[in-house]
Parts: structure tokens; sequence; C-alpha cells
């Protein structure tokens, strides 16, 4: 199988892209550098690297013409500055627009797509959230930008999946709080949680999910890929904290949630349970182990977040 996968030296890419060599498949990866890392793909002679952006029409149209791709998996976006609407709608709006089209001059056989559960916005009427949830992405210009991709997916008349995601987790993470926590605890930065819930999911169960996605399984349409429990931030913090073996002179310090945050977002997962037989396996305190692991071996210089943060909490 040829499959083109945006964002693949991103978190979620480059672990994707990893299970397809393992079996074989040629993959292209496209990316920008600016949230991925060169050092989370290893050279592979199945693996074609192209750096550049999505929002580059013409690059996107030439890698797609040149490399056929049978799948494509849309892994690329934009949520390095909550404040940067610009970026967020050239990769997240036009950069998908670009990917749509020539995916389908390309004639590939399915498009895969990640959304961010935030489509459902800051006060969902129902937890845990079900598909038939209504999409009011307001409040964050990451899921405004990421619910426009996801509709011109829906548009493109292409056999589509769009996976609406849990919080994934893991090694080569850079985003959210477990690796700002790791970061902060290692530096003798203060740490701080918010007084909020998430619904945490190990990057290994969501490419469990993917992969036969790939391989035709699924119908046409969105999915939650969820661990079907939410955990306290306070709890991954401690999870967090025994992976590193440490103790705290004080409690940590609890802080209210800020006005773009959501109390909870739990993701109901029934129909992909049913649909692909899947369910998250994953322990939480084993999936922060690997991950903070794989931060002590490989090293965290920056972290990325789509909440507005205050100065002082983001160095």
């Amino acid at each position: 199988m040829r499959v083109l996968i945006t964002g693949g030296a991103g978190f979620v890419g480059s672990h994707l892209a990893d299970r397809l060599l393992a079996r074989k498949d040629l993959v292209l990866v496209i990316d920008n550098y600016v949230t991925g890392r060169r050092d989370n793909l290893a050279p592979h002679a199945n693996l074609t690297l192209v750096e550049g952006t999505i929002a580059d029409a013409e690059l996107v149209r030439r890698v797609f013409r040149e490399f056929s791709p049978d799948q494509v998996v849309h892994a690329a976006a934009s949520y390095k500055d909550p404040d940067n609407w610009t970026e967020d709608g050239l990769t997240n709006v036009v950069g998908t627009a670009n990917v749509v089209q020539a995916a389908k001059a390309a004639g590939v056989r399915r498009l895969i797509y990640f959304q961010t559960a935030l489509c459902y916005g800051l006060h969902p009427i129902e937890q845990p959230i079900t598909l038939d949830h209504p999409i009011r992405p307001e409040g964050s210009s990451y899921a405004i930008s990421k619910t426009a991709g996801e509709q011109y997916v829906q548009l493109s008349g292409l056999d589509w999946i769009s996976f609406r995601l849990a919080n994934a987790y893991g090694p080569r993470n850079l985003s959210g709080p477990l690796p700002t926590f790791y970061y902060r605890l290692t530096t003798s930065k203060p740490c701080f949680v918010m007084e909020t819930r998430r619904d945490f999911m190990y990057v290994d169960d969501l490419i469990d999910v993917v992969m036969p996605a790939l391989d035709g399984h699924g119908r046409p349409g969105p999915y939650h890929v969820s661990s079907g429990s939410d955990v306290s931030i306070k709890e991954l913090f401690d999870a967090t904290l025994k992976a590193l073996q440490l103790k705290l002179d004080k409690d940590v310090e609890v802080r209210p949630r800020t006005p773009d945050d959501a109390y909870t977002i739990l993701l109901d997962p029934s129909k992909t349970n049913a649909d692909f037989g899947w369910r998250a396996s994953t322990p939480l305190e084993l999936g922060v182990a690997a991950a903070i692991d794989w931060y002590k071996r490989f090293g965290i210089h920056q972290t990325f977040t789509h909440l507005k943060l205050g100065a002082a909490d983001k160095t």
C-alpha cells in the first residue's frame, strides 16, 4: 500500500509511519517541521520525506501526482500559537482544502482526518459526548479551523473517515499537560494543574484503530477514538511524579480553568468499539511511564498548547 501522511514527522503521524513501514508499506511524509521533529523518523528504504507546508497548493499537487498514494492520512495541523489565527487558517483550512483536492485528483481510495474533540465546544451538553452532539467549535481558533477542515473533507465526495480524538499522549508528544509537567519538573520551574478532567488515550491505542481504517474497515463518516473514561489533570500530574520518582515538598497548585478550556471532554467510543472491534487498553500509568522514558532519552526543548496562557506560564 502507498500511504501519504501529512504531518508525518509529528507525534501521531510518525507513530503511524513506523507502523506502516514495519509491515513494508510505502510511505511519503510531508511536514514543515514547525512542531514535528526530524528525529521522529529513522531513515528507511520505503520512506520518502518532503519538507514543506500543505498551504503550498502547487507543492501538494506535485507530491500527490508523483507519489500516487492509495490512501491519505491528514495529520498535519497548526496548534502552536492560539493567537495566530492566520496560521491556523492557512494550515487547517487552506491546507486541508489543498490536500482534499489533490486526493480527489489522485483518485485515493480513502482519506483519514484527525479532528479535535473541541469541535463540540467548551460546554458540551452531554457527557460522554456522542456523535449526535451538535458541532459548535466556539472559543478556539484551533477548533474552528479544524472543524472547517473536516467540513471540506465531508464535502469532497471521497471515501473518508474523521477520527475525533480524545487527548492522545505518549512518546514524541510535545503538546498538552504531560510534556509540560515533565519539562517544568526537570528544570526546577513551578508547576500547577488546572481544575479540569480529560479523556487520555495512549498513542499506540490510536494507531491500532487507524491501521484497520486504512485497510478498508469502518464506514465513511466520523468516529470517536477515546479511552472511554476521564481523569483529572491532578491524576495525570501524580502519574508523572511517580514515573519520575519525585516527591514534592508541598501539594501542587490547583488553578481554576481558563475561559477557553472545557471542564471535561469525554467521548463515547461505542461506534468505534463496534465497527472496529477496538478498545483502548493502555493503563494511564504505563503510558505516562513510556512517555517519560522517551522525554529522558530525547529531551524536550519546547512544548505547545492551543490554550491561552499568561506570559509567565509559557516559560
